[in-house]
């Protein structure tokens, strides 16, 4: 079955209100949108939302590749060859993950339906449901509590607090989060790279007695082996999230000894499904676990994680909550929420509906 025409397009997502993390504040996002149409009608879709300060591709960039020449080339190109294709864009776009993530997504999704399957079976699901984190951004302690607990109320019990400002104050949130909740809930700390050694062991060491599930990213991008000075039982629970983007970053940070015993993969940073799964493979043969992130993102390549998450039985995390955050979106479905968990929605591809641009 051969590629009919591809299209793309911009647009703003606005978010249901305002967060801060370590470097910046978001209330709207933009994502780029990815049509792939077969002969026979089927459309797939694909989506996606670089991060420029991680990955340095904008979605503006993002969107100016999708229409370029080399994309209107697939026309005529049999989707059957999806792998193929996403080798050769990913040749002439090499440090272009967002729209990498965007074609394959769009390929993986128009192939499945194809095929009459779920998406996740091209790769084998191994895993049908599993928890989501939600998370809250830097704010003082009375918000802090306050919106953790209008996400009690509705189910989660897994919070991702984002920290790296002021380690002090981060400290503060964190006990005062645990002592209003104690065991009922499971706190994840995010960084943002916004510590050094020092803060790092000052908050390692004022929350010890927390049993805190990860820290994601604790230092800059570039410090990884200062993080080989503090306890391998504590570097279990460190997530390498801005660090790892390919497959070579994988390779690296999984060789002996490793700074970090958990991967976070984002579609976002590594250009789609298949560098995730190649990512996945890596961690698989070093014994590291992996937790599947995401940016502010549809629920197109949300959905297109959660696929790409149960297909790998060391997949251990999720913090797939990103379009959680949106007041709009172009498609409903892909993925249930019930209690804190996610499983996938069913259906041929990503298993998402359509509503109108």
């Amino acid at each position: 079955m051969k590629i009919k025409s591809v299209r793309a397009w911009l647009q703003n997502l606005a978010l249901r209100k305002p967060y801060t993390i370590a470097h910046l504040v978001c209330s709207e996002v933009e994502n780029v949108f990815l049509e792939i149409e077969l002969e026979n009608g089927i459309i797939g879709i694909g989506a996606a939302n670089p991060a420029p300060e991680v990955v340095g591709e904008t979605p503006e960039q993002c969107l100016k590749n999708c229409q370029s020449e080399a994309f209107q080339r697939l026309t005529g190109c049999d989707i059957h060859n999806f792998r193929r294709l996403i080798a050769e864009i990913h040749q002439q776009f090499p440090h272009a993950p967002g729209t990498l993530a965007a074609l394959d997504i769009a390929l993986h999704d128009a192939c499945a339906q194809l095929m009459g399957i779920p998406l996740v079976a091209l790769y084998g699901q191994k895993i049908t449901s599993l928890p989501t984190s939600v998370t809250i951004g830097i704010m003082d302690v009375a918000d802090t509590i306050a919106e953790a607990t209008d996400f009690f109320q509705q189910g989660f019990r897994i919070l991702k607090v984002k920290t790296g400002m002021q380690v002090d104050e981060d400290i503060e949130r964190v006990l005062k989060l645990h002592e209003r909740f104690g065991r009922q809930v499971r706190l994840r700390i995010d960084a943002n790279q916004g510590y050094d050694p020092a803060s790092l062991h000052t908050f390692l060491s004022a929350t010890q007695h927390l049993n805190l599930e990860l820290i994601e990213q604790p230092l800059p991008v570039g410090q990884e082996n200062a993080l080989l000075a503090f306890d391998p039982e504590i570097r279990k629970i460190l997530v390498a999230d801005e660090s790892l983007k390919s497959a070579d970053s994988a390779r690296k940070l999984a060789a002996a000894p490793q700074p970090f015993g958990i991967f976070n993969i984002k579609l976002m940073k590594c250009g789609g499904i298949a560098g995730a799964m190649h990512i996945a493979d890596i961690a698989k043969q070093t014994g590291i676990q992996l937790f599947w992130g995401c940016n502010d993102e549809s629920i197109i390549s949300i959905t297109a994680a959660l696929h790409a998450a149960f297909a790998c039985p060391h997949t251990r995390y999720l913090d797939l909550d990103g379009s959680f955050d949106l007041a709009e979106d172009l498609v409903s479905g892909g993925f249930h929420l019930d209690k804190g968990y996610l499983s996938l929605a069913g259906g041929k591809g990503l298993g998402c509906n359509a509503r109108k641009k």
